[in-house]
C-alpha cells in the first residue's frame, strides 16, 4: 500500500517550493512598486510626489482652520455664559407669582372656575391684564396646556372680558 510513497514525498517537496517561488516574485510585483509616505511631503518610491505636497498642503490649512473655528467657539461659549441668556419659551408672558403678592380672581371671567383657575395660576396666569394681552398664537398656546379644558378661551371669550374686568368693568 505505501510503496509509492517516497516518489509522491519527493515530487510534492518540488510542487511547494515552486509554489513558494511563484508567491514571492507575484507579491514583489503587487507590493514591492507602492510609494511609501513617511511624513508630509516626503515621499519615497516611483512615481511624482507633488500629490502628497499637496495633500500635505490641504491638511494643514484644515488644521488651521480648525483652530481657528475651536477659537470662535469657545469665545462665543464664554460671552454666552456672561449674558446669562436664557431660552426664550413658546407662548404668552407668565409669572412666576402674581405681581404684588396679589393675584386677579379669575373666576370673574365667565367659564373660569376654581380647579381651571389653579390651572391657569400653574401655568403663569394671575391677572386679567396678562389674559387680556393674548394674541391669537398665544391663545392657541394656552388651549394647549389646558388640558381638558381646550377651547374654553375662545369659546367663552376670555380676552375680551379679561379686557373690561382689567380696566375695572364688570362684563355681561
Amino acid at each position: 500500500m505505501f510503496r509509492g510513497w517516497n516518489f509522491l514525498l519527493g515530487e510534492i517537496w518540488v510542487l511547494i517550493a515552486l509554489a513558494a517561488l511563484l508567491g514571492l516574485v507575484v507579491g514583489w510585483l503587487i507590493w514591492g512598486r507602492r510609494e511609501v509616505v513617511t511624513g508630509p511631503g516626503d515621499v519615497t518610491g516611483a512615481g511624482d510626489d507633488s500629490e502628497a505636497r499637496r495633500l500635505a498642503g490641504e491638511l494643514e490649512v484644515c488644521r488651521a482652520q480648525g483652530q481657528e473655528a475651536a477659537a470662535r467657539i469657545a469665545a462665543l461659549e464664554t460671552q454666552l455664559a456672561a449674558a446669562q441668556v436664557a431660552p426664550v419659551e413658546a407662548g404668552p408672558i407668565r409669572l412666576s407669582a402674581p405681581k404684588g403678592g396679589q393675584a386677579d380672581d379669575l373666576k370673574l371671567i365667565k367659564g373660569v372656575g376654581p380647579k381651571l383657575e389653579g390651572l391657569l395660576n400653574q401655568l403663569g396666569f394671575w391677572h386679567f391684564d396678562q389674559i387680556a394681552s393674548w394674541s391669537e398664537a398665544d391663545i392657541g398656546w394656552v388651549d394647549e396646556n389646558l388640558e381638558t379644558f381646550k377651547g374654553r378661551v375662545t369659546r367663552d371669550d376670555w380676552v375680551a372680558q379679561a379686557k373690561v374686568l382689567a380696566a375695572g368693568g364688570v362684563p355681561d
